[in-house]
């Protein structure tokens, strides 16, 4: 397998650390077992959690005043997987990209596959654009594009999806992410009904290219780049359109894409319900979308996300298989550091979310005691489960100090040398 950190570099530095690590590991595996938890079942939890990477994240985000590039950043698809690879070789939980298309659009996919595999890389939801106008592109996107009142933006938008498909389908991936743009920025701008039956038909013709064995996500969002309306605005129209469209079709929660203070878990808990809960793009949010580090400002509410999601694991309920997904914009800090530990902040909720006695949990909701109920959640939330975390990165011969070992390497003063920096390339993240 491919290594840009060299792996006895990675053991080496562990080696320094384990000695503590295993005091840290050995103290909470003793703590646990007073209430008969055995922490071997955690951290076989944690090594075999896995959350994806945005081929776009690895890039330098920025706002729509400026954006700062940083040294050494990839330049195109190839470039993105480099360092995509070194994210997992130190995190242990990140075996997976997704992909963003026209952006990541090559001419042969099996050569780029080819160099995943060699990375031991896999590769997930592909992501279409239709949200700006492409060079040379023919007609507009200006005024929306699924459900443009236009029928020419209209076939373009739908083409470049099943474009998409094709596209997932030589690297092995099984689903297609659909987000859109479309909505007004003033009152009686677009009829809304009208634009929701284009949106529905459009978007018809997309399912009815999807392979056998894939899945279709919808995701939502309140606003932006539209200011007063949103056409696929919350998970009820979200929800709505992938019932419309077939089984194959569920939604898909980004969880900066809500207004402010909404109780995203319960609406996780819906989606579950009614087996309709595709995955999730995890960030964090102050404003609106954000799009900042997972865990960055809210680790509670993440947390009674997966409490929600660990629950329905626990209750085996039917087609609950959702993928799991980074999707932030990483302005200040090296993108390569901010995907690592937001990763690690996702697997620890998870294995946090797993220490919850769901009996107990269960007994006090039958029985209206809201405040052990409370307890009973904050009693999980409190554990420092990071000795489990950096355990399972050593048995995976990732780093027990991912960060450490990164910055250790100079790594993006190499890929300065080896990237000279292109400004018409194709690596640089949300803006």
């Amino acid at each position: 397998m491919l290594r840009r950190i060299e792996s006895a570099l990675v053991s080496e530095k562990n080696e320094e650390l384990y000695s503590n690590l295993k005091s840290d590991y050995d103290a909470l595996a003793e703590k646990l077992a007073r209430d008969g938890i055995d922490i071997e079942k955690f951290t076989k939890a944690a090594e075999d959690f896995q959350i994806a990477v945005p081929s776009w994240g690895t890039g330098t985000g920025g706002t729509r005043f400026a954006r700062f590039p940083l040294k050494g950043e990839p330049r195109n698809i190839y470039e993105k997987l480099e360092d995509c690879a070194v994210i997992n070789e130190l995190s242990g939980c990140t075996d997976s990209v997704s992909p963003h298309f026209p952006w990541d659009k090559v001419d042969d996919f099996s050569a780029l596959k080819q160099v995943s595999d060699e990375y031991g890389i896999k590769w997930v939801s592909v992501n279409s654009n239709t949200f700006q106008d492409q060079p040379g592109q023919e007609v507009s996107y200006k005024y929306g594009s699924l459900s443009n009142t236009q029928a020419a933006s209209r076939e373009l938008a739908i083409q470049h999806n099943l474009d998409c498909i094709e596209y997932g389908k030589a690297l092995g991936a099984k689903s297609l992410t659909v987000w859109v743009g479309d909505g007004s920025n003033h009152p009686g701008q677009q009829h809304f009904q009208r634009a929701f039956e284009r949106y529905l038909s459009s978007m018809e013709k997309i399912y009815a290219g999807l392979p056998e064995d894939w899945e279709m996500h919808i995701e939502h969002k309140m606003f932006e780049p539209a200011f007063y309306s949103t056409v696929i605005q919350d998970w009820g129209s979200n929800i709505l359109a992938a019932m419309h469209l077939g089984p194959k079709c569920k939604s898909l929660v980004d969880l900066g894409h809500h207004a402010p203070n909404t109780n995203i878990e319960m609406i996780v808990s819906r989606l579950i319900q009614f087996k309709k809960l595709g995955g999730f793009h995890f960030n964090d949010s102050k404003y609106g979308d954000d799009d900042l580090d997972s865990g960055s400002l809210h680790p509670y509410q993440q947390f009674l996300i997966f409490n929600e999601l660990v629950d329905a694991e626990y209750r085996q309920q039917d087609e609950f298989n959702p993928s799991y997904m980074l999707d932030q914009s990483h302005n200040v800090t090296d993108p390569i550091e901010s995907l690592i530990i937001s990763a690690i902040e996702v697997q620890s909720s998870y294995i946090k979310a797993l220490l919850v006695n769901r009996e107990a949990l269960y007994g006090y909701q039958e029985s209206n005691d809201a405040m052990m109920a409370s307890l009973e959640l904050k009693k999980a939330f409190n554990v420092d489960v990071t000795p489990i975390l950096a355990m399972a990165r050593y048995r995976k011969s990732a780093a027990i100090n991912p960060i450490g070992a990164y910055r250790s390497v100079d790594y993006r003063a190499l890929m300065e040398k080896e990237r000279p920096r292109d400004p018409n390339a194709s690596g640089s993240g949300i803006v």
